[in-house]
This record gives structure tokens, sequence and C-alpha cells, in this order.
């Protein structure tokens, strides 16, 4: 009897965005992610830099991530939308030991809704992470406050997360993935759940521009 041929792999590519203020740890959490390195030394990241990461996940599943680390200073985040353009999941970063900080994400994820969306107009996925929870100066307190926080501000989720010590690095990125493949759209462009049910999209949601 002839065997059946293997069923081929398929291929998703997802542009991803890091965002946040400056020095809240995104280009060491990327560089956690993709080469499992932490740098020793603070650079300042000027404009964008980009990184991919390729996991391979069951059935026979490739996804590739375009990661575009954003800089953080108020002049690049007035050209954002040329930035923004074709991503289909955010992380937005902030430092854990830096309360403004985090009111810095809530404009974030406010900037990133007005200009980039699902094609049926929905927020694209976005994950809060709490960075530096390795540090003595971490806030607890602000910590019991972030599920209300993502609630309030639409975020599909939040991980307390370590560039350094490598903590929820890769948990923060495979819910991401997840939230993406979700969102994944037919050929009718009607969102799908990730078991292929189609999602009702709610149509009060404001729509970018």
């Amino acid at each position: 009897m002839a065997e059946h041929a293997a069923a081929p792999w398929s291929e998703k590519l997802f542009k991803v965005l890091v965002i946040g203020n400056v020095d809240v740890g995104k280009t060491s959490i990327v560089l956690q992610y993709v080469k499992k390195q932490f740098p020793g030394g603070y650079k300042a990241t000027v404009g964008v830099d980009f990184a991919l990461k390729t996991i391979e996940l069951e059935p026979r599943t490739v996804v590739r991530m375009q990661l575009w680390d954003i800089a953080g200073q108020e002049r690049i985040q007035k050209m954002s939308r040329v930035y923004y353009k074709g991503a289909m999941g955010a992380l937005v970063v902030f430092d854990l030991t830096n309360s403004h900080s985090l009111e810095a994400a809530a404009q974030w994820k406010q900037d990133l809704d007005s200009k980039v969306c699902l094609q049926s107009g929905s927020p694209i996925p976005a994950v809060l992470l709490a960075n530096k929870c390795d540090m003595k100066g971490r806030d607890n307190v602000l910590l019991s406050t972030l599920d209300r926080f993502c609630q309030d501000h639409g975020f599909s989720g939040w991980f307390e997360t370590s560039a350094k010590d490598n903590i929820n690095i890769d948990e923060a990125g495979a819910f991401l993935i997840k939230q993406m493949l979700r969102c994944d759209t037919d050929p009718t462009g009607e969102e799908l759940r990730g078991d292929g049910i189609k999602m009702n999209v709610d149509q009060s949601q404001t729509l970018c521009c």
C-alpha cells in the first residue's frame, strides 16, 4: 500500500512591534528572545532595529516573527505610523521600577491603536511586559494593578519579565503568537480563532485611520 504523502508545512510571517519608553529594556528583551543574550551595557536604539525569530509549532507550522525594536524617544514616536504599518502584534514594555513608564505604556498603546489595526478594524494583539522584575526596586504594588490596567487599555495580557535572568521572555512570545494566530484571517477576511471557528467582531470598536 502506498504511503500517504506528509502534509505540507505552513508558514506564517508576523510583524511584531516592540515599543515603550527609553531605558525600559526593549532591546535587551529582543536579544534575549532571539539570541539568548543579555547585553552588558546600555545603548539606546536610534530609529528602529530589526530581528527575526523562527519557531516551529505543531501541527507542521513555522512562525517567523519580524521584531521591530522601535526607539522610545518622542521624536521617533511621532514617526511611528510608518513603522507600525503591517504589524500583526506588539509587545509594550515598561520598567517595573519606574511607575511613570507604566503611564507611558498606556500612551504607547493608545498611539498603537490609532495607527494600526486588523482588517476587521479591531486592535492588533498587544502584550504588556512588566520588565526588570529581577531588580530590588521593583514595585509590587504596581503589579497588583496590572490586571485592571490591561482591561482598561485593551491589552491581551501581561507578563512579569526579566531580560537579564530570562524570566517569562519565551512565555510572553508564545502567548503573543497564540493571539496573532487567532487573529489570522481566512480568504473571506473574517477573523478566525485558533480552532478555525469564526469570531464575532465588535463593530463598536474604533477603526484606525
